[in-house]
């Protein structure tokens, strides 16, 4: 059993490691990416259980989303108990990088400075380029400052459910809880939508994300507020 101390030992050394690495690009062509192994599973639930009446797609949403969670969360409990065998360190070391793979503070970093690089060498259209890979609005209609704030508001939407919520699920119960926010966090940016197909089944992932979600965005707030100081 991890305690406190242990999980912010491992939530320091993965930040660390993300930090200066990031996810390799070879790691991902080779195996892909947590985010993309439970987007898979969310995709084949979805297509299976959502069908039917409201009530039958909420109830399927429901038992959809405890799969999700189960799926995620005892491979992550069982790594972390072998990992408990091997001693303290090699523990510590094993768990801090499975944990990397979590938060995305390299890759939103490298996102949002290739648009002040676009626009410093290429220009609007080459600003306007860069941008359309972090948000979803149409980049043709945006001017320099438009492009700028685009990029600025995308960074702090992601610094909440792509930075702080991770660290702190991470820092609060280690690789299980990094591992099941990612998943509920998954499930509500492909499921938790109010449209016709998902309004019913992606109801539940929806609020779950909002509760999980309610620390971290507090302490995200005070974090952009301190670092409006500097």
């Amino acid at each position: 059993m991890l305690h406190p101390p242990d999980t912010l030992a491992i939530l320091a050394l993965a930040l660390g490691i993300e930090a200066a690495s990031g996810y390799p690009d070879a790691l991902y062509k080779a195996i892909g990416h947590p985010v993309t192994w439970i987007g898979r599973l969310i995709s084949w639930l979805e297509r299976g259980l959502n069908r039917g009446s409201e009530r039958r797609r909420r109830i399927a949403g429901c038992g959809a989303l405890v799969l999700l969670l189960a799926a995620t969360g005892l491979p992550a409990w069982a790594l972390t108990g072998l990992s408990l065998w091997a001693g303290p360190l090699p523990a510590l070391l094993l768990l801090g990088l499975l944990c990397a793979s979590l938060p995305a503070q390299r890759s939103l970093n490298d996102h949002v400075a290739a648009v002040e690089t676009a626009l410093r060498d290429g220009g609007l259209v080459a600003g306007r380029r860069a941008v359309s890979m972090i948000v979803g609005r149409d980049p043709d209609q945006l001017d320099t400052p438009a492009v700028c704030r685009a990029a600025i508001e995308s960074l702090a939407e992601n610094f909440s459910d792509g930075i702080v919520a991770p660290a702190f699920w991470i820092g609060c119960l280690g690789l299980p809880g990094g591992a099941l926010y990612k998943a509920i966090n998954t499930a509500d940016s492909m499921i938790g939508h109010r449209s016709p197909r998902y309004a019913a089944f992606g109801w539940a992932a929806a609020r779950l994300d909002d509760l999980v979600n309610l620390p971290a965005s507090r302490l995200a707030g005070l974090l952009i507020v301190g670092a409006a100081a500097l």
